[in-house]
C-alpha cells in the first residue's frame, strides 16, 4: 500500500514511461496490467486500485446517481491521486514527467479530472469511454498534453455528445486530442486498444524523450 491505495507496480526497460493504470468500475489493480502491456510494451506499469466502495464494488470517487457525480468528493480524491503519483515515482525511482494514464469508464473520468485539475500529473492520456468529469471554470494550460479519447457511438453509459464535449473542453485548454469513435457500447473492444496502441507508437519517440 502506498499512501490511500492499494497498488502494483511492475518495471519496464530502463528510461521507459510509466502507464498509470486505472479500471473501471467493480475493478481492482490487476486489470489492465494486460492492457497496459500490450499497449505500450517496455513501460513501466502503475495500477492502483480505487478507494471507494460503491456496493462492494471499487471505484476512484463517489457518485450520486449513474452519471451524476459528487464533484466535492471528485475533487478531493482527483488531489489525492496526483499525491500518489508522486509518491511512487520517488519509491520507485521513475520519472514523474513522463506519466501517460490509460483509464476505462470511472477510470477514464478520473485522468480526465487529473488533466483538468492537476495537469502536470501527466504527459498524456488514453481515455477510453470516458465522461465529462466537471465543467472547469477556466480552462487549465494543457499545451503540450496528447489525449487519445475513444468512445462508443452506442454507449449506453456516455453519451456520444458528452464524450464530443469532452474532447472540445480538452482541446479548447490546448491539448492535442484525438477523438476516435467506435461501433460498439461501452465495452472495451480489441479494435479500440489497436487504435490506441498505434496511437502511442507514433508518439514514443516525444515521450521517451520527456
Amino acid at each position: 500500500m502506498l499512501g490511500d491505495y492499494e497498488y502494483r507496480y511492475e518495471e519496464g526497460a530502463p528510461g521507459a514511461p510509466t502507464l498509470l493504470l486505472l479500471h473501471g468500475t467493480g475493478g481492482d489493480e490487476n486489470d489492465l496490467l494486460p492492457l497496459g502491456a500490450m499497449l505500450l510494451p517496455g513501460a513501466n506499469r502503475l495500477s492502483p486500485r480505487g478507494n471507494v466502495a460503491e456496493n462492494g464494488m471499487a471505484r476512484f470517487f463517489r457518485r450520486l446517481a449513474e452519471g451524476v457525480f459528487d464533484e466535492e468528493d471528485l475533487r478531493r480524491r482527483t488531489d489525492q491521486l496526483a499525491g500518489f503519483v508522486a509518491l511512487a515515482a520517488e519509491r520507485h525511482a521513475f520519472d514523474a514527467s513522463r506519466v501517460i494514464a490509460v483509464g476505462y469508464s470511472n477510470g477514464a473520468n478520473i485522468a480526465a479530472s487529473l488533466l483538468l485539475r492537476r495537469p502536470q500529473a501527466l504527459r498524456a492520456a488514453v481515455l477510453l469511454h470516458a465522461m465529462v468529469p466537471f465543467e472547469p471554470d477556466a480552462p487549465p494550460d494543457l499545451a503540450g498534453k496528447a489525449v487519445f479519447l475513444s468512445a462508443g457511438r452506442n454507449d449506453p453509459i456516455v453519451p456520444s455528445e458528452n464524450a464530443a464535449r469532452l474532447a472540445e473542453i480538452l482541446r479548447s485548454a490546448g491539448a492535442d486530442v484525438t477523438l476516435s469513435w467506435q461501433n460498439a457500447g461501452h465495452s472495451l473492444t480489441r479494435e479500440e486498444a489497436a487504435s490506441a496502441r498505434s496511437w502511442l507508437d507514433a508518439r514514443l519517440d516525444a515521450f521517451q524523450a520527456g
